[in-house]
């Protein structure tokens, strides 16, 4: 088995590693530079691979991340605890980024130069439309992740009860792929999350072992079959059920992965490599204020859009460290919070 530090060290580089897809998932900008210039064409297909294909494995990696977590050495004695500390990790942060990223737009809409921006006109500020930006993520888009969570969270109990009897488990997951093959919604969870976040949900409580052996050829032989299998998936998502076949996909190559990995291989993480709850949460403005910016003075400029898609997660994570480091040295209660004390 693993060594719990080993467990967490990985844990801390998966994490990094999502962010940095979740990054270019958001900075697309071949459109906004080049319009529909034919010398986009190449940029805009590759970006549409990264960030619409290989990328969107970054939020299934968090839910099964999070779920993992959150049932791993889990009971019902323990779900009051577990919702509690979630109440800090997860519920107070999305309630201050929702009002603070509103707070901002409204400010911004408000400033000449900055409004084109926004390009959203004057945002109202009232209650009403600061209650609905907290409920509603109306300003902050990426923490559709977080309400979704929230949700999830909240559906503890039907999810243990569920995963834990291996029967009923798997008859769960049959009727949630067909579900999903149909092409059916719920009013608020997504299908797609609730079977990212079951599938951690059960590796957690019935195949740990599994989850958390030590690398040997074994595992590595069984993280490629994943791997081959998610791309098989990709493949076959071109034709017939495609949604089936994409949330497949986005399923198992993060599994893949996992277990193909060496966490030998990994280095104890730096403390600012650990910060991915701060850099999920900024990273959508630095992206959009890098680009529209850019936009204004370099359009219609092919490399430029290139270099800094290319380098755009790299700027992001710079940005959030030198934003965090003064903020964890004077303002250490409001860093606390604002990450669900994740972080010193």
């Amino acid at each position: 088995m693993m060594g719990e530090d080993q467990f967490r060290n990985k844990i801390y580089w998966f994490a990094f590693f999502f962010s940095l897809l979740v990054i270019w998932v958001h900075s697309a900008n071949a459109e906004i530079y080049l319009g529909q210039m034919e010398a986009g064409w190449l940029l805009f297909a590759v970006e549409d691979f990264v960030g619409n294909v290989v990328a969107q494995i970054s939020v299934p990696g968090f839910f099964m991340i999070s779920s993992y977590l959150f049932y791993r050495n889990f009971s019902m004695s323990r779900l009051k605890d577990k919702w509690s500390s979630r109440i800090r990790t997860i519920l107070v942060p999305f309630i201050l980024w929702n009002f603070l990223y509103y707070m901002g737009y409204v400010a911004a809409s408000r400033i000449p130069g900055l409004r084109d921006v926004v390009g959203k006109g004057t945002i109202p500020f009232d209650l009403m439309t600061a209650a609905d930006a907290i409920l509603h993520y109306t300003y902050n888009y990426v923490f559709w992740y977080l309400y979704q969570l929230i949700l999830l969270i909240l559906l503890a109990p039907a999810i243990y009860m569920a995963v834990k009897n291996r029967i009923l488990a798997a008859a769960a997951a049959v009727v949630l792929l067909a579900s999903i093959a149909q092409g059916y919604r719920l009013s608020y969870l997504n299908l797609d999350a609730l079977l990212y976040y079951g599938t951690a949900a059960y590796f957690a409580v019935h195949m740990k072992n599994g989850a958390e052996r030590a690398w040997n050829s074994r595992r590595l032989a069984v993280g490629l079959g994943f791997i081959a299998f998610a791309a098989l998936c990709q493949i076959l998502s071109v034709e017939g059920q495609r949604v089936l076949f994409v949330v497949l996909f986005r399923l198992f190559l993060p599994l893949g992965l996992w277990m193909a990995v060496d966490e030998a291989w990994l280095p104890a993480a730096p403390k600012w490599m650990k910060d991915t709850f701060f850099l999920y949460a900024v990273h959508f403005a630095i992206v959009r204020l890098i680009n529209k910016t850019g936009a204004v003075v370099a359009y219609g400029i092919p490399w430029v859009p290139a270099v800094l898609y290319l380098i755009m997660p790299a700027l992001c994570v710079a940005a959030s460290a030198a934003i965090a480091a003064p903020m964890k040295k004077w303002c250490p209660a409001l860093w606390s919070l604002l990450t669900g004390g994740r972080t010193a």
